[in-house]
């Protein structure tokens, strides 16, 4: 069975590929097919510049994509849904105390 060869796009095409599907009103799948991909291949371009090492560019159009600022995002993240989770379980715990004080 023969490997299906893969296109090699250009770093500038893939920029604008993401910029693109980044626009308001404009949907990844809509950027895709214009451009004749898959939206999973815009979604990897995204997800790639977002874990770029410090060598490679680390902005775009005002937006961080620094290796940096995606650890901080990820760890700021992963608090806020701790976050969430301790003041959803505290809810409960004081509707359970005060629904016992009556």
């Amino acid at each position: 069975m023969a490997r299906k060869k893969t296109q090699a796009y250009t770093e500038e095409f893939r920029r604008e590929a993401v910029k693109r599907s980044e626009q308001p009103g404009v949907t990844q799948a809509q950027v895709a097919k214009e451009l004749g991909l898959s939206s999973q291949q815009i979604a990897n371009w995204k997800r790639q510049f977002t874990r770029l090492s410090e060598k490679q560019f680390n902005s775009m159009d005002g937006v961080d994509y620094s290796k940096k600022e995606s650890e901080e995002l990820r760890r700021l993240r992963r608090e806020n849904k701790r976050l969430q989770e301790e003041m959803e379980f505290l809810k409960k715990v004081s509707a359970y105390f005060a629904k016992n004080q009556e």
